[in-house]
């Protein structure tokens, strides 16, 4: 499947949570990448590690951390995702955190689709919270 990408007009243009839709994909095949290649344990342990990484409460901690650091336009794709009315509910945390969780993911999903790779990988990168080895 060859990989298309949308242009930053294209993208601002998407619903910010279809933005976070995609996003959360990548931050999973990331995460799943990154345990997959640096740990031997079995996939069960892979699974439930996987999950606290890319759990609302985790990626409203990691919002928090790349909020300071965020361009403009990326800043304004964070805020409108956040804001956006959603017709889930968050199951395992606060209100607040899932919708931190939301701008986070729709951050990835925006540089993602705009094939912004390096720029993702730096966001994606962040040691404090993901651990050393992911």
């Amino acid at each position: 499947m060859e990989k298309v990408n949308l242009s930053v007009n294209q993208a601002k243009a998407l619903n910010p949570l279809v933005l976070a839709y995609v996003g959360d994909a990548v931050h999973t095949l990331f995460v799943r990448q990154s345990l997959a290649t640096t740990s031997d344990a079995k996939v069960g342990r892979l699974h439930t590690t996987a999950g606290k990484v890319v759990s609302a409460v985790n990626q409203s901690i990691l919002a928090d951390l790349i909020l300071p650091n965020l361009s403009e336009e990326e800043t304004d794709i964070f805020k409108r995702a956040r804001n956006a009315h959603s017709h889930s509910s968050a199951k395992n945390a606060q209100l607040c955190d899932y919708k931190k969780a939301s701008g986070y993911e729709a951050v990835l999903g925006f540089l993602y689709l705009t094939g912004q790779e390096e720029r993702l990988v730096q966001i994606l990168s962040i040691k404090e919270i993901t651990g050393d080895n992911l």
